[in-house]
């Protein structure tokens, strides 16, 4: 073989495998623990809703909504799971937006929780929103690869306006600020609005929507709020999963599962396969 040949060959076993890190991630807003939700209380999904994540196994999920009840439950369920990031209101106080991810897999670099508002560094409630909000984020490294990303794991205010787009501005300062080495990013999380917004736009001129991705199998409906409507088709989307360049989808799907004809929350969790560069 001569030596152009050799070269030819080493480079297309290289490109091959610039691609070479795979792994799954979700979003999950996992509806608060409120027993007056009757038949759909927690205590009555809480099984179900553990043992869809046992089943798909993501390697890095968020979950938004989860009060510290929830958050112990499911790390007494998810054993090989560490759980990174506090309630919105201080320490255990207040909903998580949680990220949990695979100790076999990742190794934990770094972390911390940011509030959306104009002192994020502080328990702080911004703008005009109707309540405190959080962004938590880490840094994981894959232990075979060595490849590290970040995570970002957030839910956007329902009611405030300039709160929701002046938190997609925050967050994606904050992943600048953060994010000095270029590593690949996940945003993930309920942001209350559809894709459309403002906000999300602003978004989406920064990263990338896992939706809107050339994923070679896409599965399940359109939207992911269902409200606990199973005989109702679900077309409002407002959970999202974003990802910057250095990361490419293989699939997404928004997950429909049931049980008896009740879903585990009333959002749809959002799942993806992907690779990473």
């Amino acid at each position: 073989m001569n030596k152009r040949i050799l070269l030819l060959v080493l480079s297309i076993i290289f490109a091959a495998n610039l691609w070479a890190q795979e792994f799954t991630a979700m979003s999950y807003n996992i509806r608060y623990a409120n027993e007056n939700d009757g038949e759909n209380s927690w205590s009555n999904r809480k099984s179900f809703l553990a043992n869809q994540l046992k089943f798909y196994h993501p390697d890095i999920f968020g979950v938004q909504e989860a009060l510290a009840e929830q958050v112990y439950y499911l790390e007494k369920q998810l054993p090989t799971y560490n759980r990174i990031g506090i309630g919105r209101d201080g320490e255990e106080k207040g909903e998580f937006s949680a990220v949990f991810y695979d100790t076999t897999k990742f190794e934990m670099l770094s972390n911390n929780t940011f509030w959306l508002s104009e002192t994020p560094d502080k328990i702080s409630k911004g703008w005009d929103a109707s309540l405190n909000r959080i962004c938590t984020y880490v840094l994981l490294e894959d232990k075979e690869s060595g490849a590290k990303i970040y995570f970002f794991n957030t839910h956007f205010d329902h009611q405030g306006d300039k709160a929701r787009i002046n938190s997609a501005r925050l967050i994606v300062e904050k992943i600048k600020e953060i994010n000095t080495e270029n590593y690949p990013v996940f945003l993930t999380g309920d942001f209350n609005l559809e894709s459309t917004s403002a906000p999300i736009q602003y978004v989406k001129s920064f990263l990338n929507d896992a939706a809107e991705s050339s994923a070679e199998i896409k599965l399940g409906p359109s939207g992911t709020y269902n409200d606990f409507n199973f005989s109702k088709p679900v077309t409002h989307r407002i959970d999202y999963v974003f990802y910057s360049d250095l990361i490419k989808v293989n699939t997404y799907a928004v997950l429909s599962d049931n049980e008896g004809g009740r879903y585990a929350s009333d959002h749809l969790p959002v799942f993806v396969k992907v690779e990473v560069r």
